[in-house]
């Protein structure tokens, strides 16, 4: 029974995850087309950061003391990428240099989505799996 729950609170924080990945990949797309300016996408861009970065890092470290090591192994990259990315001080988006690295920035994000996305397929044929299999023990 707790293995359901604990992929639950799995998936429901790589939801989080891939919410923080749409909605700065959103911000990209506004200023891309014009709709808001480059000092709005960065300030709401750079708010997000921080969080999907811990947020990884609180994922990566769950499934370490859970056991999870194959899902860990997939996760570790893009967790790598995160700290680079931190320790260099490049995780934050610069309003003078965005229009320059709007391209880069835009396939960052979308690399990331992917990434997340089938972290998240993973995660919910866990869930299933593992109450599909509470199910037949309750029979």
């Amino acid at each position: 029974m707790g293995d359901f729950f604990i992929w639950l609170f799995f998936f429901l924080i790589v939801i989080a995850i891939l919410a923080m990945l749409v909605f700065q990949l959103i911000a990209l797309i506004d200023l891309e087309f014009d709709y808001i300016n480059p000092y709005q996408t960065a300030s709401r861009i750079n708010r997000v950061v921080l969080p999907e970065f811990t947020t990884q890092g609180v994922l990566c470290f769950l499934y370490l003391i859970t056991g999870h090591w194959v899902i860990l192994l997939y996760c570790v990259p893009c967790l790598y990428y995160n700290v680079k990315l931190y320790t260099q001080r490049r995780h934050l988006i610069d309003v003078t240099e965005i229009f320059n690295m709007l391209s880069w920035e835009k396939k960052q994000r979308i690399f990331k989505l992917v990434h997340t996305a089938i972290l998240l397929v993973i995660s919910l044929f866990w869930v299933i799996y593992s109450a599909l299999e509470l199910d037949e023990f309750d029979l």
